[in-house]
């Protein structure tokens, strides 16, 4: 049986740095051949907004879309 992880993702994408430990985490976790998930809500949804560039970081709705490509499931 395949393991499984869900990750829950609430701040906004650039005013804290768990949106980029939740996109590594679910990197390492599909990498490992793990069922992964990300529930996004209140301001974790806008991670997943065209648009939302925070300096210095990486573009938080291309970083998701990659992640998604490789099996990431997410609902918002």
């Amino acid at each position: 049986m395949a393991k499984k992880i869900t990750l829950f993702l609430n701040t906004s994408p650039y005013s804290h740095e768990n949106t980029y430990t939740a996109m590594k985490i679910a990197e390492a976790a599909l990498e490992k051949g793990m069922e992964t998930h990300l529930v996004a809500s209140t301001d974790g949804v806008y991670c997943f907004l065209k648009g939302q560039v925070g300096k210095g970081m990486p573009n938080a709705a291309e970083g998701f879309k990659s992640l998604m490509d490789k099996g990431l499931k997410v609902s918002l």
